[in-house]
């Protein structure tokens, strides 16, 4: 990247792939009439693997797009669109895995028990493209989300369905009232910068390096804590059997796919505890499999169907008396028989909470039908915004979308901060002892005793994000006249600290006539649910990981979806990152579109993101033609909204490729409209009227290709001719775009 006006737009993975293929055609052509240049980097699951393994691969080998966009982003010049990717989990690593080597590129085998220093390397290799591979090393700023007025007003035009609670709801929240991570967890804050150890103190003083150099930064935040197994066990097995006798479902609610070294292992426990009599009576032949139930039920599922002894039926017999003696699980499909405990990637929290209370507090069981729900929630320190909801909706009914106010948010997120920081800081006990950070002068900064199998975590949060994060929630509240509320629990070690730092902060920024507080998370979400039935907006400024579950609650209760927020990361060095919103259904996306030609994928936050970021280079560069390209957009996406053309569900319906036409189309007309540049204007008149004189032409041939079969190439790396095929049908459209 040069000191020229260019943006870089990230090939990531599934339907927001399939989605770049049609609408970067038409970017590229339009924004080269303004100087910029569009470049692309590919941060898909597929390129992460590949990067891993460039001396194994020959003349295959891959960049690693992630490592330089890493680079990037702590550049003043830096502009970059990242579409949701894939938080790999385990099974979908080793899916990936699989289909590259079916492909022709010669990746080793993912090792679930590595035994030999190859194995071993491997494992570590694929570990850096797992999980939030690529949030913690782009997100090098904070985060500004929030529902745009054009998708606001059509929501409140359009209000998306909202089902009635029950009057006799017996769904709630279940979580852990001692032994979590919150009840356990210890926080300083730096002195001075030191070189930390993370050691193991075994009972009988044997002393374990488990990181040998941990940089702090003087200011730092610094939290330990652990999630006790013994703990966890008794809290499910306790909600396994009060769900039962209730009558109401058991689901399970985590991130394994961001938090990709902890909740795995919950999700494993929460499995063994449920399916107790298989694993009882079975283990020695689960483990002969190589079944993990940290992959799920499903896992262990596929493994036992190759076992090729089970004389006497014990096996299914167990799994049948789990499946009676236990409650009903929330289905992810009921027709396929995939519960809520198959697979960690399928259900996650932030985005499987918010429909659930969409649906009047219920989810789907094993008959397809929507039943009363004990959402299983572990660690303590965000459940209760959850609860707090349900109970809310409970009180005072179900919210209402025409009416309802927002909650856009300003989270923490630069540098790695909080929990999506802690991966490399996490370990299971192997033993019984203490976990401890020693700085460099050998004080014990923060220790543990912990039992085998005992989750311990440390996170980081440094000085410099935590003021910028005060200083960008001050902005946010001035320019909107909102009150903004730091969501922050005294009681927790963390927030304590972080709250020292706030109060520290604020008196730098001009607050006068602001409403700013510092909430716990419950009084918080209490006051934001209050006011939001009035009709009122309120700013949450709030840490990383309720950053994520926000802008994933709030904006599915109120827009009906997350996808079509505005998501500005102003990067601490003075570029952009414009994020599009989440991935959320893509995988079912995906499968539509491979088995009926058919993308349901709306595309708007892409392009509110583009607009936003060739608004903000055209400030940086100076850059007029910019600015007004990212206007007219801003125009032709509210056009978009008011005039429908959002994908249907169906086959043979508008869909992603003629959402995008429209919006091309919008946006030419919005160009010829505009009098601050007549040239540009007289350029796109001729572009917006061969779109409209072949209209009809264009959606036919869109349309045409529709209702069969399309072939991808594969799933984590398509064929790209063949993606580019698929993705621009229309000869028509692509030669107007060609020409532009």
């Amino acid at each position: 990247m040069t000191q020229s006006p260019s943006i870089i737009y990230t090939w990531t993975d599934e339907a927001p792939a399939l989605a770049t293929h049609a609408f970067l055609r038409a970017i590229s052509a339009f924004v080269k009439t303004a100087g910029v240049e569009m470049e692309t980097r590919d941060i898909s699951l597929a390129a992460r693997v590949l990067a891993q393994f460039p001396e194994l691969l020959g003349d295959k080998a891959v960049d690693d797009d992630l490592a330089e966009l890493g680079r990037l982003v702590e550049l003043p010049e830096a502009n970059i669109i990242k579409l949701p990717n894939i938080s790999a989990s385990t099974p979908q690593m080793k899916e990936c895995i699989a289909e590259l080597q079916s492909q022709g590129y010669a990746l080793p085998d993912y090792p679930d028990d590595p035994g030999t220093d190859a194995e071993k390397d491997a494992l570590a290799r694929y570990g850096k493209a797992m999980g939030s591979a690529v949030n913690p090393v782009l997100r090098q700023g904070n985060s500004d989300r929030r529902a745009p007025k054009a998708v606001k007003d059509f929501a409140k035009s359009n209000p998306g369905r909202m089902k009635d609670w029950p009057t006799d709801s017996k769904s709630h929240v279940s979580t852990m009232t001692g032994g979590d991570f919150f009840h356990n967890e210890k926080s300083v804050t730096l002195g001075e910068a030191t070189t930390a150890k993370i050691e193991h103190v075994a009972k009988n003083g044997k002393v374990t390096t488990l990181i040998g150099a941990l940089p702090l930064l003087a200011g730092e935040v610094l939290d330990a804590t652990f999630m006790s197994r013994k703990a966890l066990i008794d809290f499910f097995d306790a909600q396994v059997k009060d769900a039962k006798e209730k009558d109401i479902l058991y689901s399970l609610h985590l991130k394994a796919t961001m938090m990709k070294v902890s909740d795995p292992i919950l999700f494993g426990h929460a499995v063994r505890t449920y399916f107790s009599n298989l694993f009882t009576n079975h283990e020695p032949e689960i483990n002969e499999l190589g079944a993990n139930p940290n992959n799920g039920f499903g896992d262990v599922l596929a493994k036992l169907a190759g076992l090729a002894r089970d004389p006497e039926g014990t096996i299914v017999s167990d799994i049948e008396k789990d499946f009676a003696n236990g409650p009903g699980i929330a289905m992810v499909n009921s027709a396929k028989g995939i519960t809520n405990l198959h697979v960690p990637s399928d259900v996650i929290i932030d985005a499987s909470m918010p429909p659930m209370i969409r649906d009047g507090g219920q989810m789907w069981n094993a008959n397809d039908e929507l039943q009363d729900v004990k959402a299983v929630i572990p660690d303590s320190t965000y459940a209760g915004i959850f609860a707090a909801t349900v109970e809310d909706c409970q009180a005072n009914g179900k919210l209402d979308p025409a009416t309802m106010g927002s909650v856009p948010n300003v989270g923490l997120m630069a540098q790695k901060a909080e929990e999506y920081g802690s991966h490399d800081k996490t370990f299971e006990a192997e033993s019984a002892g203490t976990i401890r950070i020693v700085d460099a002068a050998g004080a014990t900064l923060l220790s543990h005793d912990v039992e085998i199998g005992d989750i311990w975590r440390a996170c980081q949060t440094k000085d410099e994000p935590i003021k910028d994060w005060v200083k960008l929630a001050v902005r946010r509240a001035r320019a909107t006249g909102s009150p903004a509320i730091f969501w922050l629990d005294s009681s927790r070690g963390h927030d304590a600290e972080v709250i020292k730092k706030v109060n520290a902060y604020l008196p730098d920024e001009d607050t006068d006539g602001l409403d700013i507080r510092i909430l716990a998370p419950v009084d918080a979400i209490n006051v934001s649910l209050e006011r939001i039935r009035k009709g009122e907006d309120t700013i949450s400024v709030t840490g990383n990981v309720l950053r994520d579950y926000l802008t994933d609650l709030f904006p599915i209760l109120e827009i009906g979806t997350s996808a079509r927020m505005l998501s500005v990361v102003p990067l601490l060095n003075g570029g952009g990152l414009f994020e599009t919103g989440a991935g959320g259904s893509a995988p079912k996306h995906v499968e539509q579109f491979e088995e009926e030609g058919h993308l349901r994928w709306d595309s708007l936050g892409e392009y509110m993101a583009l607009a936003a970021s060739l608004q903000h280079l055209s400030e940086q560069f100076d850059n007029a033609g910019a600015g007004i390209l990212g206007d007219a957009l801003d125009a032709a996406t509210g056009k978009y909204l008011e005039s429908g053309r959002i994908p249907s569900r169906k086959v043979n319906e508008m869909d992603n490729r003629g959402s995008t036409f429209y919006l091309t189309y919008y946006w030419a007309e919005a160009l010829a409209a505009q009098t601050a540049d007549p040239e540009l204007a007289k350029r796109f008149a001729s572009v917006a009227a061969a779109m409209a004189e072949n209209e009809d032409k264009i959606i036919g041939e869109i349309n045409d290709s529709q209702g069969d079969a399309q072939k991808l190439g594969g799933y984590y790396k398509g064929d790209d001719k063949l993606l580019a095929e698929a993705m621009n049908p229309s000869d028509t459209l692509n030669a107007i775009i060609d020409a532009v």
